[in-house]
């Protein structure tokens, strides 16, 4: 079986430049990795991740939490984690806590104790501070993605300026009677996501003078199938909303299939916006803001790599426990500073127009 030290020869550097080639950890000059990796391919090399790990004292495995990997962000989410991770030999351990309390104190408890991780990933999760204060004491780099952590990089969007902009268009359009259809809350998931974006719509309304009107709020869970019911009684009121801004494309969906169902044509009779960037809102032609999930991952796998090139391995590879400074503690970097805002993007389709002279009841005239 070749070696490494064929590699090295073949390639005319060191065994150590070559390891770190291979490896993609430390520093090697592009034309010298190019090279090293060329003579691993010509002698058919297969690096041995068991070997190396103790060597270096790393598994070369990054664990990623998620509330329910079934559902379309997180799966894309981590979609992008697991492209940036293979591209440098690194595998991903997926803990998917079902929304269930057991589960996530499993995970934080008991799973990440015993696993020999390189790092943390977290994902949209809503961590007590002693959750948070458990994650950080295995003593790995931990990146999150969703809302701030303290102590924690993280990277996400800005929920607020993006329920802004999507209650703006349909101000701009001329609504004023305009529905909201929130995610709820979930003790499980970044909920502070939730309040971030109807907080942006209230704060456009009362900036135009439009009121808000309560029982045109909303709360779903982030599904079609809910946000349909939810629908189907809002739309139904004697007085309807001329435009409805949802939190996802998925609760937009089901909007615009409940006015179908009721008689209802959008955007004639209905305007409906939301946020994602899901595949099938350019099916139903559904307004939206896209804040890339996949890109999302992929930035904080990045960012957690550089973290761990930064990082020196444990001397034996188990991983330490026991106590860690308090992720509030006043040495801990502000948390805009921690904090990286992902770019998103305005899609204008065919669910928005201009609102109609008179909202009509479904089988009224």
């Amino acid at each position: 079986m070749t070696g490494i030290k064929e590699v090295a020869a073949r390639a005319g550097v060191s065994v150590g430049t070559a390891s770190r080639a291979l490896s993609g950890n430390g520093s090697v000059a592009a034309p010298t990795r190019e090279r090293v990796l060329a003579a691993a391919k010509e002698l058919n090399f297969v690096r041995s991740y068991n070997a190396s790990s103790l060597v270096t004292g790393r598994s070369r495995i990054i664990g990623v939490i998620v509330p329910s990997v079934d559902r379309w962000y997180f799966a894309k989410v981590v979609a992008g984690i697991g492209e940036e991770l293979i591209t440098v030999g690194y595998d991903l351990a997926l803990y998917n806590i079902f929304g269930d309390r057991d589960h996530q104190d499993a995970v934080l408890g008991d799973f990440l104790m015993r696993q020999r991780l390189d790092a943390v990933l977290p994902v949209s999760l809503e961590l007590t501070t002693e959750e948070l204060t458990r994650m950080l004491s295995i003593r790995r780099p931990v990146v999150g993605i969703g809302g701030p952590m303290p102590g924690v990089p993280t990277i996400g969007i800005d929920h607020f300026a993006a329920a802004s902009l999507a209650t703006g268009h349909l101000l701009g359009l001329g609504h004023r009677k305009i529905a909201h259809v929130s995610g709820g809350t979930d003790p499980y998931r970044d909920f502070k996501l939730t309040d971030q974006r109807q907080a942006g719509f209230e704060h456009e309304m009362a900036k135009a003078g439009a009121p808000v009107r309560p029982e045109w709020i909303i709360a779903s869970d982030f599904t079609v199938q809910d946000a349909y019911r939810k629908a189907r009684t809002l739309l139904a009121m004697p007085e309807r909303p001329t435009a409805v801004f949802a939190a996802s494309d998925e609760m937009a969906i089901g909007v615009m299939l409940a006015a179908r169902d009721l008689g209802l044509q959008v955007p004639q009779d209905l305007s409906v916006v939301g946020i994602d960037g899901h595949e099938l809102g350019e099916t139903f032609g559904l307004t939206t803001i896209q804040q890339f999930p996949r890109k999302q991952g992929q930035q904080a796998a990045r960012r957690l790599l550089q973290k761990l090139s930064q990082t020196a391995a444990p001397s034996n590879g188990a991983v330490e426990s026991g106590p860690v400074a308090g992720p509030g503690l006043q040495e801990s970097p502000p948390l805009d500073d921690l904090h990286e805002l992902i770019s998103t993007d305005f899609l204008v389709r065919s669910s928005t127009a201009v609102p109609p002279s008179s909202a009509r009841v479904p089988g009224r005239r």
